[in-house]
Formats: structure tokens, C-alpha cells, sequence
């Protein structure tokens, strides 16, 4: 571990916790920040130092990553009072694995140049169970330059790591893909209902959609089924993964960047209202795939 410099982290939530430990599996230091003090204990016990703010990070650290819930919370993490711009050092680099607003990335990004620091966008695909793995997929938005730099750090957390262009691409990258998701489940969710309705074994139905023209992730890797598949969400209550207010977050700036650029999407729209519907009745902490379990009791829909 002593030849290998520290590396921060901030935001030790569902993603964060195992991204970070899979930093310190591979030898690095890591300095954590959590806005939730319990969320660190863990850490201490593991050798990671905790600190009390993200400015504490930024001066014991030059390259830290973040990973937060919202835009909100980026721009808190990195220009609030206690902020990372508070105590960053010149030349640092800066990688926010947030899902954020893409303009908002690119906000965060000019105020950390001025700085004379590195800021660059890397959201992540693949869930709680590819963070666990460190089989995650990365989409990096920046100077390319930096491109390498920041690769070291993130092949220790994800088995795909993808430049995508300027400030901003990352995050487009990830709200295209998590629109796409969340209609794809959907589907699934929808197919896997009829057929049950319809007297077909949910299991035997899945087989036959993942050996057909209807498989996708959301069939033979995440099926939103309960009993169709062990280790998924829908087998353990829909608990852990992906929450669902998470979910309707991703799909709220896909319609936002689909507004500022006056491009159609209408299943993105419906979906995005689906799963705030189901936040406003009681699913938001439950993964997103509990979206076959509320169209099961909407039958109205």
C-alpha cells in the first residue's frame, strides 16, 4: 500500500461503499467522507481514513471520486461551505461517478478548472452487484489527456471504461442508457405479468424470452419476477439494487436533456411518470424492479 498515493472518496451509499472497497483491495489508501457518519465505521475498521468534510478529503488527498445521489448533491459535495473547492489542490483530478445533469457537470467542471484542478464526469452502469465484482462500466466525460489517469483508478472498480468525449458525454452516455433501461423493464415487467395471467410458469417464460427475440438485461440478468431468479432484487423483497427513486431521478434528466433538444421521446416520458408513480405510492426505496409488482396492483393502468 505504501507505493500506491491515497485516493479519496466520497459518498459511501449502495454503489459507493463497494467501489471504494474494491479501491482498497487493489492497495490503495483511501480517505472517506460520508455525509452519514455510520456508513464510515466500516471503513475505519477496514484501514481508510474518515474525515469530517469533503474539504478534509480534498487537502489530504489529489485525486478522489465521488459518488452521490443528485445534482443537488454534487454541488454541495464539491462548492458548498465545506466543499472540495475549499481545500483542493492544484493539479488534482476530480472524477464524479454521479448520475447528474449533464449541464451541471459541465458547471462543476469549469469551477473546478479555476481552480486549477481536474474535473471529469464517470457514471457507472451495471448495479450493486457489478459494483460487489468490480464489473462495472464506466463512461468518462473530459480532457482526454487525463483520460489514463483516471482509468487507474477506475479499472479497479469496473471491467469497462469508456471515453466518451467532452464534460458532460459521461452523463449523457448514462441517462440515454438508464431511459433505455427503464423501458426495457417495463417491458419485461408487462410480457412476464400477461404471461402468468395467461397460465404460462414464470420461470418457463423467462427461459423461453432468453432463448427468443425478447431477451434483454432486463429478462436473463435482473428479471423483475420474484422466484424466477436468486441474487436479484425481486427474490429478496426489492431490497438493495437500484431504488426506484433513484430510477425516476435518471429518467427526470433524460426528459429534461430530451426538452433542451427538442428530441421525442415518448416512452421515456411514460415511463419516467410510471416510476414517479410509484414513488408517490410507496415504492420509491424499493429497486425498480418492483415496477411488475405495482402493475400487478394497478390494474388500472
Amino acid at each position: 500500500m505504501a507505493s500506491k498515493t491515497p485516493v479519496g472518496f466520497i459518498g459511501l451509499g449502495n454503489m459507493g461503499n463497494p467501489m471504494a472497497k474494491n479501491l482498497i483491495k487493489h492497495g490503495y489508501p483511501v480517505i472517506a467522507y460520508d455525509v452519514f457518519p455510520e456508513a464510515c465505521k466500516e471503513f475505519q475498521d477496514l484501514g481508510a481514513q474518515v474525515t469530517e468534510s469533503p474539504a478534509d478529503v480534498a487537502e489530504r488527498a489529489d485525486r478522489i471520486i465521488t459518488m452521490l445521489p443528485s445534482s443537488p448533491n454534487a454541488k454541495e459535495v464539491y462548492t458548498g461551505a465545506n466543499g472540495i473547492l475549499k481545500k483542493v489542490k492544484k493539479g488534482s483530478l476530480l472524477i464524479d461517478s454521479s448520475t447528474i445533469d449533464p449541464a451541471v457537470s459541465k458547471e462543476l467542471a469549469k469551477a473546478v478548472e479555476k481552480m486549477g484542478a481536474v474535473f471529469m464526469d464517470a457514471p457507472v452502469s451495471g448495479g450493486v452487484g457489478a459494483a460487489r465484482a468490480g464489473n462495472l462500466t464506466f463512461m468518462v466525460g473530459g480532457v482526454e489527456q487525463e483520460f489514463n489517469a483516471a482509468k487507474e483508478l477506475l479499472t479497479c472498480m469496473g471491467s469497462n471504461v469508456v471515453y466518451c468525449g467532452e464534460v458532460g458525454t459521461g452523463q449523457a452516455a448514462k441517462i440515454c442508457n438508464n431511459m433505455l433501461l427503464a423501458i426495457s423493464m417495463i417491458g419485461t415487467a408487462e410480457a412476464m405479468n400477461l404471461g402468468i395471467r395467461l397460465g404460462l410458469d414464470p420461470k418457463l417464460l423467462a427461459k423461453i424470452l432468453n432463448m427468443s427475440s425478447g431477451r434483454c438485461w432486463s429478462s436473463d440478468t435482473y428479471n423483475p419476477v420474484p422466484g424466477v431468479m436468486e441474487g436479484v432484487p425481486s427474490s429478496n423483497n426489492y431490497q438493495g439494487g437500484f431504488g426506484t427513486t433513484l430510477m425516476a431521478k435518471d429518467l427526470g434528466l433524460a426528459q429534461i436533456s430530451a426538452t433542451n433538444t427538442k428530441t421525442p421521446v415518448p416512452l421515456g416520458s411514460q415511463a419516467h411518470q410510471i416510476y414517479r408513480m410509484m414513488c408517490a405510492k410507496g415504492y420509491a426505496l424499493k429497486d425498480f424492479s418492483a415496477v411488475f409488482q405495482f402493475l400487478r396492483e394497478e390494474e388500472s393502468l
